[in-house]
Parts: C-alpha cells; structure tokens; sequence
C-alpha cells in the first residue's frame, strides 16, 4: 500500500469528528436545560435569605445563652457547607449556560455533570446529619431532668430522632434533586435518545 492510499484511508476514516445536533434540536434541548438553571438560581437566592434569616430568628428565642450559642455556631457551620456545595453547583450553572452544546459529546459530559451533582446533592443533604446529633444532644441537654425521663427513655428519643432524621433527609434530597431538576434531566435525555433514533 502506497503513501497517497493511506493518506486518502486516513482522511475517510477522521474519527475526531463527532456528530453535530440540528439548531432545531440544540432549542428543544434549551428549554429544559433553562428551567434547570431557572431552579438552581432560585434555590441559590432563597437559601442566601433563609440562613441570615435563620440566624437573626435564634437571637430572639427565649433559650439561655449557652445554647443560643451552639445553635448559632451550628446554624454558621451549616452555612460554611453550604457555601461548598453551592460552589459545586454554580460550576454546574456555568456548564449549562455554555452555548456550545451542540455536539452528542459535549450532551455526554453534560449528563456526567447532572450525574455528579445529584451526588454532590444526595451528600449535601445527608452532611447535615452530623448537626442533627448535635441539636438533639442540645435539646436533650436542655430538658429538665426529672424522674419522668429515665435514661432509657432519651436514649430511645435520641436514637430514634437520629434515625429518623437520617432517612428524611434522605428521602428530602433525593425528591428535592427528582422534582426540581430530575424531570428536567429525563426529558433531556429523552430528547438525546430520539435524536440518536433519527
């Protein structure tokens, strides 16, 4: 086989070229992706109310200092991994904004990206465990002790709360993630999977 034989193999067989996505399309794909970022500038600027809102709530209970105190400590941890995941998520609202959606590829890591922060999600909701613990070793602390409470009865309570808090934020973030961006997300997929079709 000759040199000009190869070269013209070569040039038929260019397997850095990957399929582009109509403009027809690239705008059924926009809207859903519009609505995700719609949500996420939503939820971005009402936790950015809630968590000074929160904190000026605290100063006004009626609670002794000391546990004014660890809420409040709390309540800015909290807002400390907030402000992390929110960083996960504002890379997420960049990569959607990119005009530059319009090959199956860039649509592929997009989905690794929607993938990754439902993680980022799920552990965002699940990172809030460890201050549910410690608000309930807060109340604990503050109820009176009397005879009416035995030992085994808070453990129980505590447990019990612990547990149950653990699967409602689960189950929280997880339908959260479903219903603010999840259906956003499947349409999406649903439209790629009928562009493959055509």
């Amino acid at each position: 086989m000759d040199l000009d034989n190869l070269k013209t193999l070569w040039n038929k067989e260019d397997v850095s070229e990957t399929p582009e996505i109509s403009t027809e399309r690239q705008k059924e794909i926009h809207l859903p992706l519009e609505k995700i970022r719609k949500n996420m500038r939503h939820e971005f600027w009402s936790t950015l109310i809630l968590l000074p809102l929160v904190l000026i709530f605290i100063w006004f209970f009626e609670i002794p200092f000391r546990f004014k105190l660890y809420i409040e400590v709390l309540v800015a941890s909290m807002t400390l991994i907030t402000v992390f995941f929110f960083s996960k998520f504002f890379k997420l609202y960049k990569e959607i904004g990119n005009p530059t959606l319009g090959t199956y590829d860039s649509l592929k890591d997009l989905f690794h990206q929607f993938e990754l922060n439902k993680q980022y999600y799920l552990s965002f909701y699940l990172s809030f465990v460890p201050f549910l613990v410690c608000e309930m070793i807060i109340l604990i602390e503050s109820i009176p002790h009397t005879h009416q409470y035995t030992n085994g009865y808070l453990t129980l309570l505590f447990l019990g709360s612990v547990l149950f808090g653990l699967f409602f934020l689960y189950f929280i973030g997880n339908w959260w993630f479903q219903y603010f961006y999840g259906k956003y997300i499947k349409r999406i997929r649903k439209l790629v999977e009928e562009m493959r079709k055509d």
